[in-house]
């Protein structure tokens, strides 16, 4: 019978210490080092997250790690200051504000990249 005790998520990057850094200085999440050489983020919530470094990586073209937050513009003001960018897309391909955030459809969101242009986001929940 399939019963798992947890679950975690993954993703590679392909700068394993500008990834400690961004995630740990600039975002202030939690950041262990293992003996492999791949990093643990721990997230608000208690859940861990691997990363791992991989020297073809590829950043996903897709969302993969939201995090939730109470007021989105805040949230990006903060992340603007400590030198993130949160417009990565142009009206053409997303329809977003001056600063990235998308609203009028359901949660306001926006969007950044880390140092290996994997995209994350932050969004009301």
């Amino acid at each position: 019978m399939f019963t798992p005790k947890e679950a975690f998520s993954g993703f590679s990057v392909d700068d394993i210490d500008a990834a400690r850094a961004f995630y740990g200085e600039t975002l202030g999440l939690t950041v262990a080092d293992d003996e492999m050489g791949m990093l643990t983020l721990t997230l608000p919530s208690g859940a861990h997250v691997l990363v791992y470094p991989k020297p073809n990586h590829e950043p996903a073209t897709f969302t993969i790690l939201n995090f939730v937050v109470d007021d989105v513009e805040s949230a990006v003001d903060d992340l603007n200051a400590r030198g993130v960018v949160t417009k990565i897309y142009d009206d053409a391909v997303l329809e977003t504000d001056a600063k990235g955030i998308q609203r009028g459809w359901g949660s306001e969101i926006a969007w950044f990249l880390d140092p290996a242009r994997n995209v994350l986001s932050v969004l009301t929940g």
